[in-house]
Parts: structure tokens; C-alpha cells; sequence
């Protein structure tokens, strides 16, 4: 769940509160200012809160850094283009906020080259951050099911992935590959995944019938 504000607030000690206080000013800015870069105001370099952004955890303390940046992401309502390049100038911390935050900025399907990024790496971090709501909800079932395998690849637990039984109910395909998985793991002397088991028992789960309109 994303940290309010008010409550990042009254976590943080005054100098850190007052930097936020600033950061979020010049976030906002940013999104009341859609049009720099115009011909008759050219872009003189990337907006300040993208620099607070990258610094955030210095300044607040890491482990306020994801909720820190959510907040901005938020206020600056940043394109998917800007966003899209933040997320590949940033470090594994930058980009896994960025990951936590798809589904609070509006952006549609357009930033799901994002997550799929995410998806082919082996970075844990980055993985669990991938398989959020916003990969619940825009990501079609054939990659949905490869991130789940990614998952269970890279030993991410289930409990990460957004919407799991809902998606998982009642999918003979994605049944299929974990049968797959498993035969193949074992067949290589590896242990099964007991995650995998947790999968499988929710594709059991038969899918709702639809209801008949009145």
C-alpha cells in the first residue's frame, strides 16, 4: 500500500520533511508544465525533481526512498517517453520504484515495455516489483503466465504477483507450462518450487461462469 504523504511526513525528521516539501513542489511544477521544450522555450535539461528523485534515499533515508518516489511520480505525472527514460538512466532502486508505481499514474498500456523489461531480467527486486497490479492488469495472458514462471524461476514468492488467483482461475495453460516446469525440473535432479504447487491448485479453480443479463 503507498505511504500518504501525512504519513511519510510524520516518519521523517525536519530537515528530510522539508526536503520532500521541496521535492513535491517542483514535481508539481513539472505536471503544470507540460510544454517546456516548445521552440519558443527550449528544454534546458531534465526537470529538478527528476534529481530529487535519483536522490531520494540519501536525503530521506532508504528505506523511505520507494515511498518518496512514488509520491513524486505521482505529483510530476510524468509522459510514458519521460518516464520510460528515467526508468533506463536509473539504478536497480530508481527503476523498482518506478515498477511500484505503474498503476498509480494513468499511463494505460503504454508503459508496459517497462515491466517487460523487468520480466527478463533475474533481479528479484525488480521482478516482484514487476508483477504488481499494474501487471495484472494490462499484461496479456501469454505474458502473464511467463512473468508467473519467471517468478518461480528466479524463486520470487507467488504472494508478490497482483491478482493471482483471479487471473490463474480455471487456466489450462498456464496448468500446462507449470506441468512442464515441474517434469523439467525434476527430470534435472532440482527441487520443485512448492509455489508451483500453489499455482497449480488455483488453475483448478474453475473460471466463473457469466452471469445472463437482465
Amino acid at each position: 500500500m503507498l505511504t500518504t504523504r501525512e504519513e511519510l511526513g510524520g516518519r521523517l525528521p525536519g530537515a528530510a520533511r522539508a526536503w520532500l516539501d521541496e521535492a513535491l513542489a517542483e514535481a508539481a511544477h513539472a505536471a503544470d508544465r507540460p510544454d517546456t521544450g516548445t521552440p519558443d522555450r527550449p528544454d534546458t535539461g531534465n526537470p529538478p525533481w527528476e534529481t530529487r528523485f535519483a536522490s531520494a534515499g540519501r536525503h530521506c533515508g532508504p528505506e523511505h526512498a520507494d515511498a518518496v518516489r512514488a509520491l513524486l511520480l505521482i505529483e510530476a505525472r510524468p509522459a510514458a517517453p519521460d518516464l520510460a527514460r528515467l526508468y533506463a538512466q536509473g539504478t536497480a532502486a530508481e527503476r523498482r520504484a518506478v515498477l511500484l508505481t505503474l498503476h498509480r499514474l494513468g499511463l494505460g498500456s503504454a508503459a508496459l515495455p517497462l515491466v517487460e523489461d523487468a520480466l527478463r531480467t533475474n533481479d528479484t527486486r525488480l521482478v516482484a516489483a514487476a508483477v504488481g497490479p499494474y501487471a495484472a492488469a494490462h499484461l496479456d495472458a501469454h505474458g502473464w503466465r511467463h512473468a508467473i514462471l519467471k517468478c518461480l524461476f528466479t524463486e520470487v514468492p507467488v504472494e508478490a504477483v497482483a491478482a493471482l488467483a483471479d487471473r490463474a482461475r480455471g487456466d489450462a495453460e498456464l496448468a500446462r507450462m507449470l506441468h512442464d516446469f515441474a517434469a523439467e525440473r525434476t527430470a534435472a535432479g532440482r527441487p520443485v518450487p512448492a509455489d508451483l504447487r500453489t499455482v497449480l491448485a488455483l488453475t483448478a479453480t474453475p473460471a466463473a461462469a457469466p452471469t445472463e443479463e437482465s
